[in-house]
């Protein structure tokens, strides 16, 4: 194989070391919100987000206010993006059917797909108000039937921006809080006295928030360790440094560590994409952030071919994969880790970040790898159970479960059996015998 690397970002060694510091904040302030509940939560919302409500939870009046702020044309997009999140997560909910089948005469098996019944939604605030999260969580969740559904965000200006909480009261959430980071993820899962604790957490956001999940994990469910976004562009001579480049810083923006990496088999494009992502850091006004992702987590990988290309691409699994070459249903075909796949240069991240249906909230640090993003799926249980409906049945699994369970010395176990055998099958079997 010959990769070269054009450009490489930060160190691993380096980005360890950043890892272990947000673990050991996290840890302690997941503690303290444990020990002393509101008060913890109140008091990191005033560090943190200088917000001090006389309460994190949004009234109804509160809702409608913040709603009407915004214009007839803003509700209205946020409705669009809505309808085709929901009717593509309805889609894929008809995929998923209860089951029930008889194995054996007498014998029925079955499995029912049951919601969580409740579930935390995380919207993220910080520097760009992501609206779109509160689609891709709370309407999900609502067509997954979820019965308690909350949402919360971090305050915007010192307080909660009006087009999250329209798209969380739009998208089906029945409490909302304006409340962000750790506290929030800490407060949903642990509980306070004024926020009852959930079953799942869900949503994107940043280093802490991801961290928060994953130290909980375990207490509650999650989705998954989304965190800080992840492009990368497999591109080949058939398009050009433009669509690279913006596709490229399109998405450092959202942070100070977005990693953002352009692989492909062609030295002219990489080498042109480079002077484009410098022409464009020039004009982008959010350049001060993307700048600081491309210089620290940027790179240009150079492949010879379409096979390294693939080989390469599934190594790094990014969270965001845009594939534009002259064979990208090969790609769709052959590659097997990543969060979503946007196919085609007509095809943009953005477009599955905000509007087109799929869901945006993707695995990021190679959990591609085995699992993939959020989807209705992920708010449902599948539960199976069993039915012995003959004495016939009873007896002949009986028979079959008694034997397996005392090769395993488990004589408890094997009596369960052979008590159906001796009541069902009329058969004189001694206590915990293995001969049925």
């Amino acid at each position: 194989m010959a990769i070269t690397y054009l450009k490489s970002g930060k160190p691993e060694t380096e980005r360890v070391a950043e890892d272990v510091k947000v673990r050991n904040i996290v840890e302690t302030t997941l503690a303290e919100i444990a020990a002393r509940g509101d008060a913890a939560v109140r008091e990191l919302s005033q560090r943190f987000d200088q917000y001090d409500p006389p309460s994190f939870r949004l009234s109804s009046t509160e809702i409608e206010a913040a709603i009407s702020k915004l214009s007839d044309g803003e509700l209205a997009d946020i409705k669009f993006a809505q309808d085709q999140i929901r009717g593509f997560a309805q889609a894929q909910r008809t995929t998923m059917s209860d089951l029930e089948v008889e194995t054996l005469p007498g014998v029925i098996l079955g499995h029912k797909n049951i919601p969580v019944q409740s579930v935390g939604c995380y919207v993220p605030g910080g520097k760009f108000p992501m609206v779109a999260s509160a689609h891709m969580s709370v309407v999900t969740a609502s067509v997954a039937g979820v019965p308690r559904i909350i949402a919360a965000a971090p305050p915007t200006n010192g307080q909660a921006h009006p087009a999250i909480v329209a798209a969380m009261h739009l998208g089906g959430a029945h409490e909302i809080y304006t409340l962000g980071g750790m506290q929030a993820i800490g407060a949903m899962a642990l509980g306070t006295a004024t926020i009852d604790p959930v079953d799942m957490i869900v949503g994107p956001g940043n280093a802490y928030v991801a961290e928060a999940k994953r130290q909980l994990f375990g207490r509650v469910g999650i989705d998954l360790l989304a965190g800080p976004t992840e492009t990368l562009v497999v591109a080949d001579d058939t398009v050009d440094a433009e669509l690279c480049a913006t596709d490229l810083l399109g998405q450092a923006e959202h942070g100070y560590n977005s990693p953002a990496i352009l692989l492909t088999n062609s030295a002219q494009l990489a080498q042109k994409t480079l002077t484009e992502i410098d022409r464009i850091l020039a004009i982008l006004p959010t350049a001060e952030t993307a700048r600081v992702s491309w210089e620290n987590y940027g790179a240009v990988i150079l492949c010879d071919t379409y096979e390294e290309m693939l080989a390469t691409a599934d190594n790094i699994a990014s969270e965001h994969v845009q594939v534009m070459t002259k064979c990208d249903d090969w790609f769709l075909e052959k590659m097997t880790n990543y969060g979503a796949l946007f196919l085609g240069p007509r095809t943009n991240v953005a477009n599955g970040d905000k509007v087109i249906g799929t869901n945006h909230t993707l695995p990021t640090k190679k959990a591609g790898r085995y699992t993939g993003g959020l989807w209705v799926g992920k708010f449902l249980k599948t539960h199976t159970y069993q039915k012995i409906l003959t004495d016939e049945a009873a007896t002949l699994i009986g028979q079959y479960g008694s034997r397996l369970c005392m090769l395993e010395g488990f004589v408890g176990h094997a009596e369960q059996c052979n008590l159906r055998v001796r009541r069902y099958g009329g058969k004189d079997v001694p206590y915990g015998s293995a001969e049925v």
